[in-house]
């Protein structure tokens, strides 16, 4: 897991590096380490918002995001225990991504999406996974239902607070609003094994939208900026370069 890694030490980019043991979580596969890097950050962020919200299996679950690599991963987690997901994207070109993890309702996100979800359940969503961040955080809890759950995880909007947060006009009654903002011991072994082991069954799949070199680092940064990777870039192993420490991750 990352931690501090790229930010208070080196190794954000490296082949190797020297990590706090409180950081490692192990496991055995055999899929490709352009897979297995994708997963342990964006499955701990996505298993730890789940177990915040506490949907109940069987219930319904509102991603607000689903087309980045934490809410792709969300919706997979979901619809292993049976939940009704339903899931936002800006472009409907990428509704394709969504139904291929599993997502039920893929919701064009026209920044109204409390009532899109209401045409579907009109008492709304048992919990919703806000990824989005603060501009949009006031129309997720609209689609929530009472004594719904509400966990505010990501800032893809580069948003981090809400101006002048009022919380009586801002939350609805009886909706509950709860963050998530984890680290390494969110991601129990057996829940990476577990996973990992239903990846190699085919029964999950890990959202990798392209394979970067790691002297692709630049590229991958920028298509991340422009939103043109769906789910999770991954770092192709590279063997003619051996590096110790890297940029800030």
């Amino acid at each position: 897991m990352m931690g501090g890694m790229g930010r208070t030490f080196d190794g954000g980019y490296a082949e190797y590096a020297c990590v706090p043991v409180s950081q490692v979580v192990p496991f055995r596969s055999d899929l490709e380490w352009s897979v297995l890097g994708a997963v342990p950050e964006m499955l701990q962020t996505a298993n730890g918002s789940l177990a915040a919200i506490d949907v109940p299996d069987g219930g319904s679950l509102l991603v607000r995001g689903g087309t980045s690599s934490v809410g792709l991963a969300a919706a997979v987690l979901a619809k292993q225990r049976g939940v009704t997901v339903l899931a936002t994207t800006r472009s409907a070109a990428r509704a394709g991504a969504l139904h291929d993890v599993g997502v039920d309702h893929v919701l064009v996100d026209d920044g109204d999406v409390a009532d899109q979800v209401r045409a579907v359940l009109p008492e709304g969503v048992d919990g919703a996974l806000e990824l989005v961040g603060a501009p949009t955080l006031r129309d997720t809890l609209r689609a929530v239902r009472p004594h719904g759950t509400a966990c505010f995880t990501g800032m893809l909007s580069n948003q981090w607070v809400l101006p002048d947060f009022y919380p009586i006009d801002v939350i609805p009654n009886a909706v509950r609003l709860t963050a998530y903002a984890g680290d390494a011991s969110d991601l129990p072994a057996v829940v990476l094994q577990g996973f990992l082991d239903a990846v190699a069954a085919g029964t999950a799949v890990v959202p990798v939208g392209r394979v970067y070199a790691l002297d692709e680092i630049a590229a991958a940064h920028e298509a991340m900026e422009d939103g043109t990777v769906v789910g999770k870039p991954g770092r192709r192993p590279v063997t003619r370069v051996r590096r110790s420490a890297g940029s800030p991750g």
